[in-house]
C-alpha cells in the first residue's frame, strides 16, 4: 500500500507510568481497511497501548512517535485525537448517573459535527438517527433514556460502545476487550456489528484474549504482545496456535 493509505504508524514507542516502563520500542503499522487483533497475557501492555493511542494522560511517552493519517499526534490531547477520527471502546465503560444515554450520544455526535463544520442535529432529528442505529445493535430503545451505563448489563455496556462507534463513524476504532463478559448471543451481536461497521476506509484494533472473537471477525493480522512489545505477527492461524499451545512460545 502507498504511504497515504496508512492510517496509523507507531515508531519505536516507549511508555512508562510512575517511572515503570510498560511499553518498550514498539512498532506497528495499520493501513486503511485492515483489522488488527492484539493478544497477550494480562499485563503484557495491550490495554496500555490502546489508551496511549487515544491519548490517555496517565502515561508518559519516553520516546517514539504516533502518526495518524501521517499527522504526528504523539502529544495531542484526547479530544483532538477523537476529532481526527480515533475512537476507543472501553473494557469497563464508566457509569455516569444523571446524564441520560441519549444526551451523551447526541453531545458526542454534535461535537464531531461542529469540528468538521457540519450542521448539528436537533433532539428530534438525532432521536430518529439513533433509533435506526440502535435496531442494528439489537438493544431496546428504552435504554436511551437511562443514565449513561448505570445499571446496564455487561452486554448492554458493550453494545452501547458499539452504538457510539457506529454513530461517530471514526476512521480508527480501538475496541479494548469488547468481548469480555459477554454471553454467546451478545458476542455474536457485537461481532456482527463490528463486521457491519468495517469498510475499506476505516480500520479496527481488537484487544482480546479469546479465540471466539477472532473466529467471528477474521482480522487481517494477529499480533502477540509480551512485556510491552509485539513478539509475533501473523494471520488468524497465529491465534489458533495460541489457543492450542498458549503464550509460552512468545515469551
Amino acid at each position: 500500500m502507498q504511504q497515504n493509505e496508512r492510517i496509523l504508524q507507531i515508531k519505536e514507542l516507549s511508555i512508562s507510568v510512575n517511572d515503570k516502563t510498560i511499553i518498550e520500542n514498539l512498532n506497528l503499522n495499520i493501513n486503511k481497511g485492515e483489522i488488527h487483533a492484539i493478544m497477550g497475557k494480562n499485563g503484557s501492555g495491550k490495554s496500555t497501548l490502546a489508551k496511549v493511542i487515544s491519548g490517555h494522560p496517565l502515561y508518559t511517552i519516553e520516546q517514539g512517535k504516533i502518526l495518524f493519517k501521517n499527522e504526528d499526534i504523539t502529544y495531542e490531547d484526547p479530544d483532538k485525537r477523537a476529532h481526527l477520527g480515533i475512537f476507543l471502546g472501553f473494557q469497563y465503560p464508566v457509569e455516569v448517573p444523571g446524564v441520560s444515554n441519549i444526551d451523551f450520544l447526541r453531545a458526542a455526535y454534535n461535537s464531531k459535527k461542529r469540528n468538521i463544520k457540519e450542521d448539528e442535529l436537533d433532539p428530534l432529528s438525532f432521536f430518529e438517527l439513533v433509533n435506526k442505529e440502535i435496531k442494528k445493535v439489537n438493544i431496546d430503545n428504552t435504554f436511551l433514556n437511562r443514565s449513561l451505563n448505570e445499571g446496564f448489563s455487561g452486554g448492554e455496556k458493550k453494545k452501547n460502545e458499539i452504538l457510539q462507534m457506529s454513530l461517530l463513524q471514526s476512521q480508527l476504532c480501538i475496541l479494548d476487550e469488547i468481548d469480555s463478559g459477554l454471553d454467546v448471543d451478545a458476542l455474536k451481536d457485537i461481532s456482527d456489528n463490528i463486521k457491519r461497521f468495517h469498510n475499506k476506509e476505516n480500520s479496527i484494533i481488537l484487544i482480546t484474549h479469546y479465540q471466539k472473537l477472532i473466529d467471528y471477525i477474521q482480522p487481517s493480522y494477529v499480533h502477540v504482545m509480551h512485556k510491552g512489545n509485539i513478539k509475533a505477527s501473523g494471520n488468524t492461524n497465529l491465534a489458533l496456535q495460541i489457543d492450542k499451545y498458549g503464550y509460552e512460545n512468545f515469551m
